[in-house]
């Protein structure tokens, strides 16, 4: 197959490397190598993880995202090729359904050479579905036939009163971190005030930030952005980046390559989410990474 019959292969599924949530077509794949994805200390959790993490909720809401819509037997075989690549690193979420499929691709792989992280989606204290957070987690294990999540976070949070509004989730995560369901709790965050907070509260373990170089979809301009995820990292945060490409926006060779590279030099960033849909989107995504931290 030569480069332009591969590339013209892959663009059916090119509609979402989000990584960081990218998100669509794009052509100038990289020919795949035998390079292999690193690992990083992530911050003070001691976890150990995949410099790029498997996204799975690109275009995800309803329990349902372009991942799990390509089926079972198409999603394992994606993360099969994706742990062969080193990545280790699953990124899920409720919204997205993606617990039950990522259930199923790792289930014979040793438990302890993943991490897989998970995200709640919450509501303010007072509210009866904050009541249910402790069993919401039992349910999210049962999906994912897993003893305990590496990661798990509050989901999208817009506003910097986080602390006040969602003390109950926050109880609830503690709880179940000291009972060895969870190892590290955080949040994703979606609002500069609630990225300002997540990395100062000694609560939070990981952020998960969006940063790009284009100031796509972000909270702040990449110059404040970054500044906070500096300081998050200086007080022993985990840092992963998502939106690197603006949720598919800035996906031309150049652009990809661009974020890639602004995002491991300036962005203050442990590691990355990617939503990625296709084999030759991983093989791309880890021969920029790695080639670009080699230069």
């Amino acid at each position: 197959m030569n480069r332009r019959t591969f590339i013209q292969a892959s663009l059916g599924g090119l509609v979402g490397l989000a990584v960081m949530n990218p998100g669509s077509a794009h052509a100038g794949l990289t020919v795949t190598s035998g390079l292999k994805v690193d690992k990083v200390k992530l911050g003070k959790t001691g976890l150990k993880v995949s410099r790029i993490a498997m996204g799975t909720g690109t275009i995800g809401s309803n329990h349902s995202s372009n991942q799990t819509r390509l089926g079972m037997d198409k999603f394992v075989k994606l993360v099969h090729h994706a742990y062969e690549k080193g990545i280790s690193f699953f990124d899920m979420a409720d919204s997205y359904g993606s617990h039950s499929f990522i259930g199923q691709a790792v289930k014979d792989i040793n438990r302890k050479k993943v991490t897989l992280m998970t995200k709640m989606w919450t509501f303010p204290d007072g509210t009866p579905q904050a009541k249910d957070a402790d069993k919401t987690l039992v349910r999210y294990l049962q999906e994912v036939d897993t003893a305990y999540f590496d990661i798990l976070l509050m989901h999208c949070m817009g506003e910097g009163n986080w602390p006040e509004t969602r003390k109950y989730y926050m109880d609830a995560f503690s709880k179940a971190k000291q009972t060895g369901l969870v190892k590290a709790v955080g949040v994703s965050c979606h609002n500069l005030e609630a990225l300002r907070q997540a990395a100062s509260n000694p609560w939070v373990d990981v952020i998960l930030a969006r940063i790009n170089p284009f100031q796509t979809l972000m909270d702040g301009t990449p110059e404040v952005v970054g500044k906070i995820l500096e300081e998050a990292q200086k007080n022993g945060k985990g840092v992963i980046g998502m939106k690197i490409f603006g949720e598919g926006k800035h996906v031309s060779d150049e652009e990809r390559q661009r974020s890639i590279s602004y995002v491991l030099t300036q962005g203050n960033i442990h590691g990355m989410t990617l939503g990625m849909e296709s084999e030759g989107q991983i093989d791309d995504a880890v021969e920029r990474v790695m080639k670009t931290l080699k230069k």
